[in-house]
């Protein structure tokens, strides 16, 4: 059984819920109903004085839809079922009592022939009560053939943009019918087409309710977890975005000069970094179009539990002359990715600031000394990479001494000249930019304190006690916690009496960290088990240390 963060099946849905409303101000559930209000809407019966109510709902496995969208500017009411199973009649029935007055009510419903049969059955039985009430269907699924012949086109996340646009017009006061009327050219005009990565889960159950090939991804999702329309082979995200963004371009029939809303969703289990890059590539693919981003979206929006995946939603901005300024209009539901970027005319990039000093700024008298050791330090790197390298797989994560021949490479590749101060400045620039992980900061920092304390006479030794305490001071380490400090802080102390003594204190140093517990770094978090191994970043300041005397 997939893993999950649930008590009891049965009960999810409710318990969901209520988690909601305890996390959205102004809302509250109906007792013993997956039932979600605005608490300051509520309904005594049909002659109640209150604006247009929008209700909105479904299968449950969808959140943030369509409880996370209750709130003021978006629904009035959201009604629930089991996951991925549709509300009863009589829990929308339920729903509409609870929130429609004189002002009547719009059932925004997703084209799912459950959805549809029992908010509209709901929809009949309430009227016969007193109650004015319109629905609008939303299937925006551009995957599937639009005809009276099958089940015809699914609703997706272009439903939200539904649910934001008149709600908002709602909100503001306008009448049963002007909404609708908005809805319904929203509902029209929407396209989205969908991708699953991975299949989901439903609570209780053993077994995904779809199976996608661990190198596929399914083309034309729908959000119940079911098969795709067809089948393609992973590729990146900028190919994958592009088959979206054409199928709803070529459905909807956008032509250069259009002006669109854009929405991207993510399914449920694809992160920001990833749906982020989606974002990127399916603008880029639109503006090559001649398409004009006016609002681009994204988050998640209308999910399927945890299904790895996204869809893209396109919106003509010319459906309705208020569309933009209903877009923006304030809400404060939990579920709504806030304002969206406005008019995207593309990625803005600014040029980086030029430092206040360069490698090719003030070289001053070559030091060749300076160069000479510094060269001597890259090679016993470069030769130490393989052991450094075994070393940190054993305490930390491996990264080490391919770190270090990193930025020994590339000084190699273009050493500096000038005096000592201006090799370790430009050194640090090198090691700041090639050397990953916690050691590129720190040896950055211990050459800056290097080079401010060498001084023109080439003092060497307060150069390594001012590099020690740099590295010391950013990285917080002392002598003792199991880190290049046991190495580099014995070395400095011992400078002064001769680059020999400062080596040998190097190597009692790093011999010691065999028998000490990590306090400092990743290997902290392996307690007795470093012992017996020697800190790696304390053996490579031996390394480097030793190559000067060479």
């Amino acid at each position: 059984m997939a893993k999950k963060l649930i008590n009891d099946p049965l009960e999810v849905v409710r318990e969901s819920m209520e988690g909601v409303v305890l996390t959205q101000p102004g809302t509250a559930i109906l007792r013993d109903r997956t039932i979600v209000v605005r608490r300051d809407r509520l309904s005594h019966g049909p002659n109640t004085d209150l604006p247009v109510a929008l209700i909105s709902g479904g299968g449950a496995g969808h959140e943030p839809a369509h409880a996370g969208y209750v709130a003021s500017g978006m629904l009035t009411a959201a009604v629930s079922g089991g996951v991925f199973s549709s509300p009863s009649v009589d829990a929308v029935l339920d729903g509409i009592r609870a929130v429609t007055g004189t002002g009547g009510a719009l059932l925004i419903v997703k084209s799912y022939t459950g959805d549809r049969l029992n908010f509209g059955l709901a929809a009949e039985l309430a009227r016969s009560e007193g109650y004015d009430v319109r629905m609008v269907v939303v299937g925006d699924d551009v995957a599937l053939a639009d005809d009276d012949e099958n089940a015809g086109r699914r609703g997706l996340a272009g439903t939200v943009l539904v649910h934001k646009t008149a709600g908002a017009l709602a909100e503001r006061g306008g009448s049963l019918d002007d909404v609708t009327a908005l809805a319904r050219a929203v509902a029209t005009g929407v396209g989205t087409m969908g991708l699953g990565l991975t299949p989901c889960v439903v609570p209780g159950s053993d077994e995904p309710g779809a199976d996608i090939a661990e190198d596929g991804v399914e083309l034309g999702l729908g959000i119940h977890g079911e098969p795709g329309v067809t089948s393609v082979d992973m590729a990146p995200a900028d190919d994958l975005a592009g088959r979206l963004v054409d199928g709803v371009v070529q459905d909807r029939g956008f032509e250069s000069g259009a002006h669109v809303v854009a929405l991207i969703n993510s399914t449920g289990g694809t992160p920001p970094m990833e749906l982020a890059i989606v974002a990127r590539a399916a603008v880029k693919l639109l503006q090559q179009k001649g398409i004009r981003v006016d609002r681009l979206y994204q988050g998640l929006v209308m999910t399927s539990l945890e299904m790895a995946g996204c869809s893209v939603s396109l919106l003509a901005t010319d459906v309705h002359p208020d569309l933009l300024t209903l877009l923006d209009a304030p809400t404060a539901s939990i579920g709504w990715p806030s304002r969206g970027a406005s008019d995207v005319p593309g990625l803005v990039q600014v040029e980086v600031p030029a430092a206040a000093w360069s490698p090719q700024e003030e070289e001053g008298v070559d030091d060749r000394i300076c160069a000479g050791g510094i060269e001597r330090a890259c090679n016993a790197l470069l030769a130490a990479e393989e052991e450094l390298t075994l070393m940190d797989k054993v305490v930390g994560d491996g990264d080490l001494g391919t770190a270090l021949a990193r930025g020994a490479r590339s000084w190699l590749g273009e050493p500096q000249t000038g005096d000592a101060r201006h090799q370790l400045r430009a050194l640090a620039a090198v090691v700041r930019r090639e050397v990953g992980g916690t050691s590129g900061p720190l040896y950055a920092a211990g050459l800056l304190r290097a080079a401010e304390a060498v001084g023109a006479d080439g003092d060497w030794a307060a150069a390594l006690q001012a590099a020690s305490e740099g590295v010391q001071e950013l990285g917080g380490a002392k002598a003792g916690d199991r880190t290049m400090v046991d190495a580099l802080a014995p070395a400095a102390t011992e400078a002064t009496a001769g680059l020999g003594a400062a080596q040998a204190a190097a190597r009692r140093g790093a011999d010691a960290t065999t028998s000490q517990v990590a306090r400092r770094g990743r290997s902290s978090y392996l307690g007795d088990r470093v012992k017996g191994h020697p800190d790696p970043g304390a053996v490579a300041v031996t390394v480097w240390l030793d190559a000067l005397s060479d």
